[in-house]
């Protein structure tokens, strides 16, 4: 059953590697390599949110396994994407350097 007070913000949506007719919905400018679901869980996080995440398979690329959060709205979707593809741009660069530092 639908729930009209939530947003699903999946994995995909961030991917550089796919294209938006793959179901990427952010610039490429925006968007990072192979995000994860723990990635995206610690992205908006950092914007505010309290995400539920789950484990899945996006409707257009049906044979890769993905995910998504759910969250509680707030704001319009495309802003919320906006700003998760932003933070979760941070997110990629925190774990490149502390994986960098060895």
């Amino acid at each position: 059953m639908k729930e009209y007070g939530k947003l699903i913000i999946w994995v995909d949506y961030f991917n550089s590697a796919i294209k938006r007719s793959e179901g990427r919905r952010v610039p490429l400018s925006s968007a990072v390599r192979d995000p994860t679901l723990q990635e995206l869980v610690h992205a908006t996080k950092g914007i505010g949110y309290s995400p539920e995440p789950q484990e899945g398979y996006y409707p257009k690329r049906s044979k890769v396994k993905s995910g998504y959060v759910s969250l509680t709205k707030k704001v319009s979707k495309s802003i919320t994407v906006k700003k998760v593809a932003n933070r979760l741009v941070q997110v990629k660069g925190e774990k490149k350097q502390s994986s960098g530092r060895r």
